[in-house]
């Protein structure tokens, strides 16, 4: 695993433990910045062939 492909999956594995956390507290507009945060990341890991799991 090349250090792009890592750290995308680092970014995207915190960003869903902050959108959970976020959900848990019932920061509405934190979860609204997490996901969509989230989104992007995901949208650039299928850009560039990164396969991941979604959980959040």
């Amino acid at each position: 695993m090349d250090a792009f492909t890592a750290g995308l999956l680092q970014r995207i594995e915190a960003t869903e433990t902050d959108l959970t956390r976020a959900r848990e507290t019932g920061d509405d507009f934190l979860v609204e910045v997490e996901q969509a945060e989230l989104d992007d990341l995901r949208r650039l890991a299928a850009e560039h062939g990164v396969q991941v799991t979604a959980t959040a």
